[in-house]
């Protein structure tokens, strides 16, 4: 497997209008890297730049250290993995997989150990003799990915490759190709605009908005310490809360709720704005006798109704004009129409600079 590098790699399809604009990543060999963000961001055009589909505008692109920007798709070694699987539904599963080898001309003893090899990989040994249009979702998924790997591909590319699944299938099948992806040591890029995949099967997530880079770091890093407030408000399956705040003095006033205000020198800021956006995890808000003697900014709330989630209530609650959320593991006893106080731990704030989104840093500590 390969080391892959992105060295300011830019993309425009029409030479003005920047799809990728000078994008440097970096996936060492074996890692899994999720390129996440919304439609339009520009992950499906890296995606074609690194697997050779679309030639790059700007930039280079290495595979060990070698520059590969002017080669094609067949040489770099790319594996794919589709959202719609891209079999033949008339063949096999062993036909299937043995596809790549076949067209290769690939001797039939090597064939047939290379296809055996990713068959006991992937639990198919029963599935073999079947067309794969007889097969569920989530095996054409399977065998999808076998066919992939039987090309001993030096990077695997996973494109939203469980998009079409049932939920249960979803979890199964993520399950499976993070298993296999370590157990394998695949140099592998999955591009997703489901954050719960991509924190659940990558080591490390580069978010990306508008053809820029955002973050890149750990699922662990960008949900606890986000450079800016796209990062912020993306990541996380309840979206952070915010509140518009402005610096006056030596205090930091929230705009839309008047009296409410705390003194900077309580919050652990990198840098300071005249306009500060302060953000906080709706798991993170405190309520009721627990909201009281805390390191926290009082606020109270009326409950404007709630929602059950399993585990967990979402109450979505009003502190005058100021809507927000508040997580809280389930049975709550709280109802719509109820009023009680609230905290927001300093400990649990972030800070962001308004006009250019980037982070000032909080007391939260990194992960």
């Amino acid at each position: 497997m390969a080391e892959i590098q992105l060295q300011r790699v830019g993309k425009s399809y029409d030479g003005k209008t920047m799809a990728v604009r000078d994008l440097d990543l970096h996936c060492p060999q074996g890692e899994m890297l999720a390129l996440l963000g919304p439609s339009g961001c520009g992950k499906s055009s890296t995606l074609k730049m690194v697997a050779g589909i679309e030639p790059i505008s700007s930039g280079a692109i290495l595979f060990d250290g070698v520059d590969v920007s002017r080669q094609g798709s067949a040489a770099r070694n790319v594996a794919m993995v589709f959202e719609d699987y891209s079999l033949y539904p008339h063949m096999s599963t062993y036909d299937n997989i043995a596809f790549p080898l076949r067209i290769r001309g690939t001797p039939h003893n090597e064939l047939k150990k290379r296809v055996d090899g990713v068959v006991a990989m992937l639990g198919l040994g029963d599935l073999l003799a079947e067309p794969v249009r007889s097969l569920s979702g989530g095996a054409q998924q399977r065998v999808s990915i076998g066919r992939a790997l039987v090309r001993d591909p030096a990077l695997v590319m996973f494109d939203e490759p469980l998009s079409h699944l049932d939920a249960d299938q979803k979890v199964m099948l993520r399950t499976e190709i993070r298993r296999l992806q370590t157990t394998a040591g695949l140099t592998s890029v999955l591009v997703t605009h489901d954050q719960t995949e991509a924190m659940a099967m990558a080591d490390r997530i580069a978010v990306m908005s508008q053809g820029l880079l955002q973050q890149v770091g750990s699922p662990e890093a960008l949900y606890h310490a986000p450079a800016n407030l796209f990062v912020a408000g993306f990541i996380g399956e309840s979206p952070m809360n915010f509140f518009a705040a402005v610096h006056t003095g030596s205090q930091l006033a929230l705009r839309d709720l008047p009296g409410c205000a705390l003194a900077l020198d309580r919050l652990d800021l990198q840098a300071h704005a005249q306009d500060i956006t302060l953000g906080i995890r709706p798991e993170d808000i405190v309520i009721g006798a627990a909201a009281t003697g805390t390191d926290a900014l009082p606020l109270q709330v009326r409950v404007l109704d709630r929602e059950c989630c399993g585990d967990r209530d979402v109450l979505r609650v009003a502190a005058g004009e100021v809507v927000f959320h508040i997580e809280q593991p389930a049975p709550c006893a709280v109802r719509p129409g109820d009023v009680l106080p609230c905290g927001l731990p300093l400990s649990r704030l972030h800070a962001f600079d308004t006009a250019s989104g980037r982070s000032l840093g909080a007391r939260r500590s990194a992960c």
